[in-house]
């Protein structure tokens, strides 16, 4: 469990400190930072941060006992969302410091978690595509949409104008793909969330095979492109087709993911 924000709100609250009974704390300063940092698991320990603000608590003194440090930070602009994927990692935390001279410093952590929302698209085109083997197969899918929120339903049609191959069956799945680094050193980690059965055996010209693919099952994110020049997540439906030889026949479309305010 962590807190949760968006992006523009007051981020406030109350850091207590308490030194052990019968010691004091000797310090050279307080201070609480909020930071909005990207982990690279390649370069796994090293952060990047694309936000850092600070807020000084305490000058340098001595603590003898138990003590509370009101802080604020208003109408943060956290412009991306949590995210932790397979080779990249955006966060965002409090960190507390109380500087010391010696014995090293104290540091504590806090993580919380950022969803932004965005409103509707106001335009939505459909997917129409024609997929075809010359001579032998030549289908047309349609999906109602290029744009869909996390909790929405694929909602299509697959059209058969020529068969003259022996298929065995039809799968639709859901592929997320984390590109990460750029250039020669960029790295593509592909995963199937979903496959869902469209159809078991051999179609016949003229048919048609409807889709209606729910998504609030799977555990889906926004599209991210290119954040702060590391990291891209993109979302595609793979269409599948198999014949009785087993070889495989598919057509790939992407779609965009986004989290609609007054849906999710």
């Amino acid at each position: 469990m962590a807190p949760l924000f968006h992006s523009q709100e007051n981020l406030a609250g109350k850091i207590l400190i308490e030194p052990i009974s019968g010691k004091k704390v000797e310090h050279n300063g307080i201070k609480v930072e909020l930071l909005g940092q990207i982990e690279m698991y390649s370069d796994r320990g090293n952060f990047y941060d694309f936000t850092s603000l600070v807020r000084e608590l305490d000058v340098p003194g001595e603590l003898y006992e138990r003590k509370t440090y009101p802080f604020e930070f208003s109408t943060v602009e956290m412009p991306y969302e949590t995210y932790s994927g397979a080779n990249a990692r955006l966060r965002y935390v409090l960190k507390v410091t109380i500087s010391r001279g010696y014995g090293g410093s104290i540091v504590e952590y806090q993580d919380f978690v950022v969803r932004n929302y965005s409103p509707p698209p106001t335009i939505n085109n459909s997917i129409k595509m024609e997929v075809g083997i010359e001579d032998c197969l030549h289908i047309e899918f349609e999906y109602n949409k290029s744009k869909y929120h996390l909790k929405d339903v694929i909602i299509g049609k697959i059209y058969f104008l020529l068969v003259r191959i022996k298929i065995k069956n039809m799968d639709l799945e859901i592929r997320r793909r984390e590109s990460t680094g750029s250039g020669a050193n960029t790295h593509v980690e592909t995963e199937t969330l979903a496959k869902f059965e469209l159809m078991d055996g051999a179609p016949v010209r003229g048919e048609s095979i409807p889709i209606r693919l729910f998504l609030s099952p799977y555990e889906l994110t926004p599209t991210y492109l290119n954040i702060n020049n590391k990291f891209s997540v993109k979302y595609y439906l793979n269409l599948v087709l198999v014949d009785e030889e087993d070889r495989r026949y598919f057509k790939q479309q992407e779609i965009t993911m986004c989290r609609i305010a007054d849906i999710s």
